[in-house]
């Protein structure tokens, strides 16, 4: 398929280099990281490591998202959900996109550096290279597990905030980076499932392309059964209270229900649905720690 078929109005120059820094995905891990700094202090975070580190791993986090997009350029352009991103119509040349990454970077870096720690800014430049070019680069066109392997990258943004407060990881900062690993495969299958034409268009090997629809929706069944379980270890850990238990339970429990109907009675409405409520229990189950936290 062209481009042409998924034309969109032309964007404001601004607009296309923001598209590429996948905003709504990095708003997310910085809102991961930074509760992971107020969960490593029983106080409040200092306002320079708060502002400057949240600052410098969106900047790194955007700029992996340039490098992610220059990468899939041309499987971005065979995918309907992707085809008008600026950098698979071509609309801003990959030169420019290495340009604007390479200054993200340095931006985000430097900034870590001087209002964080360097283990702050090595672990997140780490990170971000893992995703922008192990996952995107090797794994994912290579294995239908793409998801699960590469899912540690992703997992990471709590770590880096906890790490930006104490200058050191703790069980209590991979317990997150436990949760948000696991919630990652049903998260992105869900998707995978009803946009799975645009993986067969890209010759991507996602599991739904791989091995089906039902055995997708078996894996997806059982990562959320273990996340229920998973998600409940802060408690257990004595991280936590009985709000963010009863917190973890709810939320949990409705996406293990999202999953068994999907189990029993596929939709792509009800996959779209999945994914939906798979963003908003994450944002949800991190924000009831935070509370919790504080109470």
């Amino acid at each position: 398929m062209s481009n042409g078929s998924f034309a969109r109005p032309p964007m404001p120059r601004w607009r296309q280099y923001w598209v590429l820094t996948k905003p709504r995905v990095t708003q997310l891990a910085v809102f991961c990281a930074i509760i992971g700094m107020f969960l490593a202090t029983p106080g409040m975070v200092p306002w320079p490591v708060l502002i400057g580190g949240s600052i410098g791993i969106w900047l790194l986090a955007g700029a992996a998202f340039a490098v992610n997009c220059l990468i899939e350029q041309a499987v971005d352009a065979k995918m309907r959900r992707t085809a008008w991103r600026p950098s698979a119509t071509g609309e801003i040349t990959p030169f420019q996109i290495i340009v604007f990454s390479c200054l993200l970077g340095g931006a985000g870096m430097v900034v870590l550096w001087v209002y964080t720690n360097p283990l702050t800014m090595w672990l997140t430049f780490a990170t971000f290279v893992g995703y922008a070019v192990i996952y995107t680069w090797f794994l994912k066109p290579a294995t239908p597990q793409n998801i699960v392997i590469g899912g540690l990258s992703g997992a990471m943004p709590p770590a880096l905030g906890w790490v930006a407060v104490t200058n050191q990881l703790s069980a209590e900062a991979w317990l997150l980076v436990l949760i948000i690993f696991v919630w990652t495969p049903p998260h992105f299958w869900a998707l995978a499932l009803y946009r799975r034409e645009d993986y067969v268009q890209a010759g991507l090997p996602m599991l739904p392309v791989t091995h089906g629809e039902r055995f997708t929706l078996l894996n997806i069944l059982l990562y959320t059964l273990i996340l229920l379980a998973a998600s409940i270890l802060p408690y257990v850990y004595g991280m936590s209270g009985i709000f963010y238990l009863v917190s973890a339970i709810v939320l949990s429990g409705i996406f293990v229900y999202y999953a068994v109907q999907l189990y029993r009675n596929y939709s792509d409405q009800l996959a779209r649905k999945t994914f939906k409520y798979s963003i908003s229990y994450l944002a949800l189950l991190f924000a009831a720690i935070l509370i919790d936290h504080y109470l």
